[in-house]
């Protein structure tokens, strides 16, 4: 055989090889991230605070369903004018927690993604903060695999959600074991201009905004007795270094006021870009590990209706 058909051969025949083994890593990517996914769901429950059905968004980890065990939970908040599907059709919460739990990163959790019309306040247009303490947290512990306790609960969120989380840790501490929250809309002492609280049902008395509740609603209410008592919830804070909104200077601030109360348990985090998914998207990897650390792992569980068995 000529020289050069031997070379067009062997090229042919290696290139096939190339080609089934690299469609043989693509199999092996795509098997091992199918076993390692987590399950989202769409739930919801009838709220007598709401007058509605109350909707939130589940994300149970891999096995859940065959583990014989109860995890924490973690309620993971959207922004203003955002909805239950928020972290997962533009955060990526899935894929996040999915690599996170198949890497070690973090232990295998519940997260859910509750749906809120208000700022996680009690505003005008609904009680959001009533509904979410006194009927989300209640159902959501009847209903799945997680631990009824603190040391098993977190709390977290974006912009204004991070904005409730910072609010629901603060007045609440026997509650959460952690909170994050990345660009939280915890302005102080009032919103700037450009923030959507300003047009925002929740803080719309006879049309305008109205300055008192959000005095009465943000975290700076709840700080004094928080840090007076004898509960600690670590503490941690992201936002964009061109957050229009000044998100940087207001997380600073909250820091500052932390830091005598728990220097080791509070940490800011600055990162590239402004008040964007893209900042929210990194944040988010860095709040789960953070508040993992704080969080109990797995327990099992005995009978049909999930009762847990603590240690």
């Amino acid at each position: 055989m000529h020289r050069s058909a031997i070379r067009s051969t062997l090229v042919r025949r290696l290139s096939s090889l190339a080609f089934f083994a690299l469609m043989g890593g693509v199999w092996l990517t795509f098997a091992s991230s199918a076993h390692a996914a987590g399950q989202v769901s769409h739930q919801s429950f009838p709220s007598q605070v709401l007058e509605r059905d109350y909707p939130y968004t589940l994300y149970l980890p891999e096995g859940y369903a065959v583990s014989n065990q109860a995890y924490p939970v973690i309620y993971l908040l959207h922004g203003s004018f955002g909805s239950e599907t928020d972290w997962v059709d533009s955060g990526l919460l899935r894929r996040t927690a999915d690599r996170m739990i198949r890497l070690g990163v973090i232990p295998p959790v519940v997260i859910v993604m509750p749906g809120s019309e208000s700022w996680w306040i009690d505003g005008y247009n609904e009680s959001a903060r009533t509904a979410f303490m006194d009927e989300l947290i209640p159902h959501i512990e009847d209903s799945w695999h997680v631990v009824p306790e603190r040391e098993w609960r977190g709390v977290a969120g974006l912009s204004a959600g991070g904005f409730g989380a910072l609010n629901f840790a603060f007045e609440f501490p026997e509650r959460f074991a952690a909170v994050a929250a990345f660009s939280p809309a915890s302005y102080h002492p009032l919103p700037p201009e450009q923030s959507s609280a300003w047009r925002h049902p929740a803080f719309q008395r006879n049309g305008e905004f109205d300055p008192t509740l959000w005095e009465q609603t943000n975290y700076t209410a709840h700080l004094d007795a928080y840090l007076a008592g004898d509960t600690m919830v670590p503490v941690y804070l992201t936002a964009g270094g061109r957050d229009h909104l000044n998100a940087v200077h207001h997380a600073r601030l909250l820091q500052s006021a932390l830091l005598p109360h728990q220097p080791a348990n509070v940490r800011l985090d600055v990162l590239p870009g402004g008040h964007t998914w893209r900042v929210w998207r990194a944040s988010l990897p860095r709040g789960l590990s953070f508040m993992s650390r704080h969080l109990r792992e797995p327990v099992p569980f005995e009978g049909d209706d999930a009762q847990v068995v603590a240690p």
